[in-house]
């Protein structure tokens, strides 16, 4: 198996060589990369491309290990046992298998995405260390060893959050998703908005570079945003020159609030026009 790209993600060179070393290694493709870079969406393309079934856990901060495994549901028998419901006398009926059961027991190769990893306690990574590396675990209330039929594919997404454990990080093959070029990303929108008029899109991503090197901002507008923004643009029929200045920092673009996503960076960028236009 080898991913190759799809038709709709622009996968890198060494992105396309990153998926598939993690593929023959048979070890989890750690991924980072800045918010809206398009780590989560890079396992639902690989998915798609390999035509594997494709497995989502997505992480917050209260999940457990355990949940990636299975649960006991110790209330719903309690319950039964109460109504006199004869399924009690076999705990299996009251186990939930988690997404690494699941993948484990699937009858082909899955794909399975645990998505942004570091949302969770620090000792999220180290508990799945033994499962990640030989891909089995063992239930203890129903007594079984519960091993791989297929060894999936497995995507670890992080946001650089929390650090993540050495012991966790040497079991992984690493990627960095770096922020897109404008070659690359204007092979990005073509994917999105094919046809889009070429000067617009000049335009629009002069604006959109130039704002994520503004000092101070607390978050850089990404990918998506820029996505985001370029949908309204089409979508209102903004006209050219409301992009278009021969100083931009004495504009504040159209719809900005797609790029811009919190006050303090909306305050920055307000005081930077203000100040450029009074220094003029």
């Amino acid at each position: 198996m080898r991913f190759n790209g799809s038709d709709t993600y622009v996968a890198t060179e060494d992105l396309k060589l990153a998926v598939n070393a993690a593929i023959t290694l048979e070890r989890p493709l750690l991924i980072k990369g800045e918010p809206g870079t398009g780590k989560t969406k890079l396992a639902q393309e690989v998915a798609g491309a390999l035509r594997l079934p494709l497995l989502e856990w997505h992480i917050k901060s209260t999940t457990k290990a355990q949940q990636g495994l299975y649960e006991y549901d110790a209330v719903s028998r309690l319950r039964d046992s109460q109504l006199g419901d004869a399924r009690v006398q076999d705990i299996a009926n009251y186990i939930v298998r988690g997404m690494l059961w699941q993948a484990l027991t699937s009858d082909k190769p899955v794909v399975l995405l645990i998505d942004e990893v570091d949302k969770a306690d620090i000792e999220f990574p180290n508990d799945l260390l033994r499962e990640l590396d030989r891909m089995e675990f063992y239930v203890y209330e129903t007594r079984e060893l519960i091993r791989a039929r297929h060894r999936p594919i497995v995507f670890i997404t992080s946001n650089n959050e929390k650090e993540l454990p050495d012991a966790f990080l040497r079991r992984c093959f690493f990627h960095y998703i770096r922020f897109p070029d404008k070659e690359t990303m204007e092979r990005i929108v073509e994917v999105h908005y094919p046809g889009i008029k070429k000067s617009l899109l000049r335009e629009a991503m002069e604006v959109f570079f130039e704002m994520r090197e503004v000092p101070g901002l607390k978050k850089k507008p990404s990918t998506s945003e820029l996505l985001d923004w370029l949908k309204l643009l089409l979508a209102e029929d903004i006209p050219l020159e409301a992009l278009r200045s021969k100083d931009r920092r004495t504009i504040i673009p159209p719809l900005h609030g797609a790029l811009l996503k919190n006050e303090q960076d909306v305050h920055l960028f307000e005081r930077l026009v203000f100040m450029s236009r009074h220094a003029r």
